[in-house]
């Protein structure tokens, strides 16, 4: 009910944006941004209906284009309500409710793009864009994992996609993210968030125990009376130490939230939904976050439905400018989906087999311990799968400072397991790795590609820059033309804390320990 209400009030909100297009007969000037785009064709054709407003700078175009996408966006929403209540079964039927929820969330970041009243960069905005593709492209993969052949509002689906990229593309300038932030902090930084991360003293909102001597029993319960609690910034919900089984989301609505467990060895939230149990990757999140802001210290979350059965999430974020400090991500296949927009993981560890750092945010691991565990026979162990289906999205995964090894207490990893660093789920997977260290186990190739798909390797954007350990050598790693073997310095700071999320702006207020350059 919460989530019906928060959508319908921002589309009550923003309702003047949608305001229409007086026609006129000159269309020069459109057809002349839109020979800028990648999909120039329906672009001239839908922005055409109307050219009395002639797009004279980038920014015009660009919020042109958005009102139409928003539109589109708002009519494909009611298509899927229309089409889900009608035509499927309990299995399908999530597949169609993860739609649901992920047009929502794209009308949401398109909705925040156009909205005068908050001062945000051309990087704010190229971060919702690129949430907001990545919001239609899964609607679609869980409709396919889950066989959903009927799937005939696809065609609605791309006519917004195309849009969007179209959008990325002119919006798409090369800045740098730091000197964006100039002046101070952006709006979005609450100063509540001082200290919280680091402090042993803290005066929760909310306690969640189970010997009964906190506020709540559940933490969902805990999370869900946040809503309706008045408080000023941060809303903190300290978590003791016990397993707790329980599948949680924090929804869109529900924005600046933390969550401090006693360590991630004693606060362990836990979850079995598995692909192979009926869920789509998506919604088979122990732990799912959509709402900004979002900050966990010293947690597990966890999924143990186990190998056999595929995809099973133990975490979900889509949650922009979240912070995991001190948590671990424990499951085997899909463990940790860094879904979209901006992250941030530090001192934390992650455990898994195949394609168990996936998804795509602009996301940093600083410090991190990255864990192999031996996967299934005749299978390898495949660490990261970037899912960038757009060249201007500003979304990728950089592994810095971190240490890459075997899951402790499995022994070395022995051939036939290898575990390669990365393979690219999507055209324009942007990986990269820098000075960790690489254990053995990473064969010499380093990078495997998807299945048969030679396609993407010259489009795809895997790296790595200062490595040490025995897996580091980049004497015989793939030939790739989409593979870098970086030696400039000033290329791999592309993918630093401080320009590749942004993080000088926001991390200092979150105050957990991190770096900002190589």
């Amino acid at each position: 009910m919460v989530m019906k209400v928060g959508f319908f009030v921002v589309f009550m909100t923003f309702s003047s944006i949608l305001s229409p297009i007086h026609s006129s007969a000159d269309c020069s000037v459109i057809n002349w941004w839109c020979d800028k785009t990648p999909y120039p064709k329906p672009c001239k054709y839908y922005l055409g209906q109307d050219c009395s407003h002639s797009p004279l700078s980038k920014n015009d175009f660009r919020i042109l284009a958005t009102k139409l996408a928003l539109e589109w966006s708002i009519d494909a929403l009611d298509y899927i309500k229309w089409f889900g209540l009608t035509r499927y079964d309990d299995k399908k039927r999530g597949a169609w409710t993860d739609c649901l929820k992920l047009h929502k969330s794209t009308i949401v970041q398109l909705t925040r793009t156009l909205d005068k009243s908050t001062n945000h960069s051309d990087f704010d905005i190229q971060t919702w864009l690129s949430s907001a593709l990545t919001n239609l492209d899964t609607c679609q993969t869980g409709f396919d994992e889950l066989g959903v052949t009927d799937y005939i509002f696809s065609l609605k689906n791309n006519n917004v996609s195309q849009l969007i990229s179209n959008i990325l593309a002119i919006n798409n300038v090369e800045t740098d993210h730091q000197t964006t932030y100039k002046g101070g902090f952006p709006s979005w930084v609450s100063g509540g968030d001082r200290g919280l991360l680091l402090s042993k003293w803290l005066s929760p909102d909310f306690v969640v125990a189970q010997d009964g001597s906190g506020n709540f029993l559940p933490i969902k319960e805990a999370i869900d009376a946040s809503i309706t609690t008045s408080h000023g910034g941060r809303f903190v919900i300290f978590v003791k130490s016990g397993v707790y089984s329980e599948n949680i989301e924090v929804g869109l609505n529900m924005e600046n939230i933390m969550l401090i467990g006693n360590g991630w060895k004693s606060t362990i939230i836990t979850g079995n939904r598995s692909h192979v149990g009926g869920y789509s990757t998506f919604d088979s999140a122990t732990f799912s976050v959509a709402g900004n802001g979002f900050m966990a210290r010293g947690i597990t979350f966890r999924n143990t439905a186990g190998q056999q059965n595929g995809q099973a999430v133990a975490l979900l974020s889509r949650s922009d400018r979240s912070v995991f400090y001190r948590c671990s991500f424990e499951g085997y296949q899909d463990t940790l989906c860094v879904h979209s927009q901006r992250q941030f993981y530090t001192e934390s560890h992650v455990f898994g087999t195949t394609d168990f750092i996936f998804g795509n945010a602009a996301v940093v691991f600083q410090n991190c311990f990255i864990h192999g565990r031996t996967p299934l026979e005749g299978n390898q162990i495949v660490i990261t799968a970037q899912s960038r289906s757009d060249p201007n999205q500003n979304t990728g995964i950089s592994i810095h400072r971190c240490h890459v090894s075997p899951a402790k207490g499995h022994g070395p990893v022995v051939k036939p397991f290898v575990a390669y660093l990365g393979r690219p789920w999507m055209d324009y997977a942007r990986v990269v790795y820098m000075r960790s260290y690489l254990d053995g186990f990473v064969p010499g190739v380093g990078w495997s590609q998807w299945g048969n798909n030679t396609g993407n390797l010259g489009t795809l954007y895997y790296g790595e820059y200062g490595n040490f350990g025995p897996g580091s050598s980049t004497k015989e790693r793939v030939k790739w033309s989409g593979y870098h073997d970086i030696a400039n310095i000033t290329e791999a700071e592309n993918f630093t804390v401080g320009k590749f999320i942004g993080g000088e702006s926001w991390l200092l207020e979150a105050d957990v320990p991190f770096i900002l350059d190589i």
